[in-house]
């Protein structure tokens, strides 16, 4: 299965161990837009507004392009500042741009408990609880 990986980037360390889990599985990866630059963002916003509103505009018009040659979704959400399974906005929108295009949607961990719980819930994505084996 071909697989684009989502997080925030505070869980970009996490990523090549699960991504090379995946592949000795046979699954292909995708990895996020500012996987080479995690701390990007940080920087544009240094750089004022504009630069900052153009980058991050950009980034969600690549969603579409990220997500739409893979099967599926496999969204990383650890625990982030006291809130397990986090899943920020950024990546809340790869997930709903995923649902939207009929791709699989898979959980690393639970669906947290926040704001978009509903939602997230809605969309049915299947949780893994950690075993990458599920992925189907």
């Amino acid at each position: 299965m071909k697989l684009f990986i989502a997080c925030s980037k505070h869980f970009y360390t996490r990523i090549p161990e699960i991504k090379e889990e995946l592949e000795r599985y046979g699954h292909r990866v995708s990895l996020p837009n500012s996987y080479d630059a995690p701390m990007k963002e940080e920087e544009m916003k240094k750089n004022g507004l504009e630069a900052h509103i153009e980058w991050k505009a950009e980034m969600l018009r690549r969603d579409k392009q990220n997500i739409f040659p893979n099967d599926g979704i496999l969204v990383l959400n650890f625990q982030k500042n006291g809130q397990q399974n986090y899943i920020g906005g950024a990546t809340f929108l790869e997930i709903y741009k995923a649902w939207e295009m009929n791709k699989k949607l898979f959980l690393y961990n639970p669906i947290p408990d926040s704001i978009f719980k509903d939602e997230l819930t809605g969309m049915n994505p299947q949780i893994l609880n950690g075993d990458l084996t599920k992925l189907k």
